[in-house]
């Protein structure tokens, strides 16, 4: 650190492909996560630490940013997203929301322009020569079952799979929403943009706001996928005007998933459900393909492990209210109880006892008290006043 260089060995990352969605020939559709030595990882850690605490202790890091943030996570994002959303519907008011994608955000950043970012957050001295040099003169190789390919450089981006490398990211796209008038939500590179709109004059403050975020795009070198930008008009009443990114028209979507949830125009979470519960029967299909001898502590732990998350993940934010949508979901725990094979004839309630499991209702009211505790006290950093009114007695 005192001399502000990084080994070279630190600076070489193997690359392995995690593929995301679409068609597994193409290569865009893999995500490059890169794996570097263990030592430069906790050297990393030393630095974020140091990093976040100067970011924390000036708040130099928005509010619309809820990834890598200490108190912030993809459900802190959903919910004060739902809340503001869900108040102007209760006052009759319409909504437009812009979904926008980068073009492989954390592999384009300029190394240059983020260092003159860090240093105007008041990253400077041997600190910011050894993250330059970190990010300087990289190379990677892909390697898949043991085959690698030559070594390439590496003149842009932020390494996936670093411990650094996010928390540079934040930083970097921190002012992206800095002068507009309209909510923005992030999560790292996923990008929302909000807006009460009754009128055309709205539509235009709007549209506005969305040329200005084009302009910071182009000026920080970070362009968007204009292709795969969405927009959703949310409200019976919404006039559904139409918006566009450098003249070219968004997509109008009446579902969109976001932060790994189903955002439905109606704000029902029937879509999400079903999608839920088709990824929990997946899992479960997977595990009885290739567990022949499933006995009850065996599938307790499976389902724990690999299924249950999939039912309730971010759940405090689209927590089902029609029978229907409920039905859904217990019938995937109602399959897992049945794969054992002693208990196959018992009744389903009977068999949550003898399992020592709940129903997923009653586990959704937990996780709302839980989240309900965080949010009072500060666990999580949520405004109160947003979510909870006191009553004066």
């Amino acid at each position: 650190m005192d001399e502000g260089y990084v080994p070279r060995d630190w600076r070489c990352a193997n690359i392995t492909p995690i593929f995301k969605k679409g068609d597994k020939t193409k290569p865009c559709n893999y995500r490059p996560v890169s794996l570097t030595s263990v030592v430069c990882k906790v050297m990393e850690s030393i630095v974020k630490k140091s990093l976040v605490c100067h970011f924390s202790s000036q708040s130099l890091i928005r509010e619309s940013q809820h990834g890598f943030c200490q108190k912030r996570s993809c459900l802190t994002n959903i919910l004060e997203f739902m809340e503001d959303v869900t108040s102007s519907l209760n006052r009759q008011r319409s909504v437009d929301v812009v979904f926008l994608d980068f073009q492989k955000a954390f592999d384009k950043v300029p190394h240059q322009r983020l260092l003159l970012r860090l240093k105007s957050m008041g990253v400077i001295g041997n600190l910011l020569s050894w993250i330059g040099n970190w990010l300087g003169n990289r190379e990677q190789r892909v390697v898949i079952n043991g085959c690698a390919s030559s070594w390439q450089n590496v003149t842009s981006g932020v390494p996936q799979g670093s411990v650094l490398g996010p928390l540079l990211f934040v930083a970097y796209i921190n002012d992206i929403d800095g002068d507009i008038l309209c909510t923005a939500k992030k999560f790292a590179d996923d990008t929302k943009l909000y807006s009460e709109v009754s009128s055309k004059s709205d539509s235009e403050k709007f549209q506005a706001d969305l040329d200005k975020i084009f302009s910071w795009s182009q000026g920080w070198q970070m362009l968007f996928n204009i292709d795969k930008c969405k927009v959703m008009h949310i409200g019976s009443s919404n006039q559904k005007f139409t918006y566009n990114l450098n003249g070219v028209e968004l997509q109008e979507v009446s579902v969109e998933r976001d932060l790994g949830i189903y955002i439905d125009s109606s704000l029902q979470p029937s879509k999400h459900c079903l999608e839920a519960a088709k990824r929990g029967n997946r899992v479960l299909g997977m595990i009885k393909r290739n567990f022949s001898f499933l006995k009850e502590d065996i599938v307790v732990r499976l389902y724990k492990q690999l299924v249950r998350p999939h039912l309730e993940y971010a759940v405090q934010a689209w927590n089902p209210y029609f029978a229907k949508d409920k039905e859904v979901l217990e019938k995937v725990q109602r399959r897992a109880t049945r794969m054992i094979s002693s208990l196959k004839r018992v009744p389903y309630y009977r068999r949550l006892q003898l399992l020592n499991l709940t129903t997923l209702e009653l586990r959704r009211l937990r996780g709302d008290l839980i989240q309900v505790f965080k949010i009072v006290y500060g666990f999580d950093n949520l405004s109160f006043t947003d979510f909870f009114h006191v009553c004066k007695q």
